[in-house]
């Protein structure tokens, strides 16, 4: 480890499971990274809705993770494990973390970073990670999705509905979507949604249904679960495919299988965190590949809604869950 480096830094500790209040400044010792590691000087960091279930006791981090908050961070490498070839100290990375975003200094596995794109800045890359390597995992490798077909993601205005829009509209989908306000909607349309649908004063089934003249759409991106599960199953299409990620509404209810006989569906789902690290490096890998020309060229980017002081964490959670936000939330340090 560089002399250069502070023994302790600033971080943002949960001091007890509950609410935004609970998550409190701190000092912890600077972390030091392990053999396949980098140690990141943390200039941004994503807030993220895992990240309230964390700290609302509801979703722990994996053995071994720390248990400070943060999924993504953007920073400067500042240490390299014995092992990582691949970076050098000095260079500018986003990076997909376990957990400790929310920090000065944060460490992250070498193949879970990627550098910053270019012409965009550490707070814009600091909300990349969790959301494009969500949508690239669960759109694209699980759910499939092809040219020419047709995409309805739920919350379209959230950080994973503004990526999964433009990502999938990009490789040459049609792009539904739903989202709670008019202005929403429109925030949604702009970002490139074909339809976007308000839920609240609107069935999506029937508008879905008479969008696609019947046939239904090809692929599901949901994060709200519950009663919403039958709703998807009736909107697909023959072969279609619902990909879930996240249980807003809980994760119990009764499904009518019928569907998924009859139309010869795909139910699916799955969760990022704590997958094996090779995992999530060949999601890396995908996105450096097929993603960050997009990103440089400006054809897709990130929806930065509000930025916070690393300090005022507590606020930034009290505004993601207000749910008035459109796009990315990130702490600055």
């Amino acid at each position: 480890m560089p002399a250069s480096l502070p023994e302790k830094i600033r971080v943002i500790e949960i001091s007890e499971p509950g609410e935004a209040e609970k998550l409190r400044p701190a000092q912890r010792n600077c972390p030091t990274p392990g053999a396949d590691e980098v140690l990141i000087r943390v200039l941004a960091a994503g807030v993220n809705r895992p990240d309230i279930m964390q700290r609302k006791g509801m979703y722990p981090p994996p053995p071994g993770a720390s248990d400070i908050p943060g999924l993504e961070v953007a920073g400067e490498i500042v240490a390299l494990g014995e092992r990582v070839e691949n970076w050098t100290i000095g260079d500018q990375v986003c990076a997909l973390v376990s957990g400790g975003g929310y920090a000065e200094y944060c460490v992250a596995h070498a193949g879970h970073c990627l550098p910053l794109p270019q012409g965009l800045s550490p707070v814009q890359a600091a909300g990349l990670p969790e959301t494009f390597f969500t949508v690239w995992s669960n759109v694209f490798d699980r759910g499939a999705l092809k040219r020419g077909e047709v995409f309805l993601v739920h919350g379209g205005s959230s950080g994973i509905g503004t990526t999964a829009i433009q990502l999938a509209k990009a490789f040459g989908a049609t792009v539904l979507t739903t989202a709670g306000t008019e202005e929403k909607c429109a925030f949604c349309r702009d970002l490139g949604a074909d339809l976007a649908v308000n839920y609240k004063t609107e069935d999506f089934v029937e508008a879905v249904k008479n969008f696609t003249k019947g046939r239904g759409v090809d692929v599901i991106l949901d994060m709200v679960a519950g009663d919403y599960v039958n709703k998807n199953l009736s909107c697909l299409a023959p072969e279609g495919r619902l990909v879930l990620i996240a249980v807003q509404k809980g994760p119990k209810t009764d499904i009518n299988v019928l569907p998924i006989m009859l139309k010869r569906l795909t139910f699916t789902g799955s969760t990022l965190r704590a997958r094996e690290p090779e995992f999530k490096q060949a999601i890396a890998e995908n996105l450096h590949k097929h993603v960050w020309p997009l990103l440089e060229k400006g054809t897709v980017t990130p929806i930065i809604n509000k930025t916070f002081l690393l300090e005022e964490a507590a606020a930034a959670h009290a505004w993601l869950e207000r749910g008035e936000h459109m796009g990315k939330i990130i702490l600055t340090v």
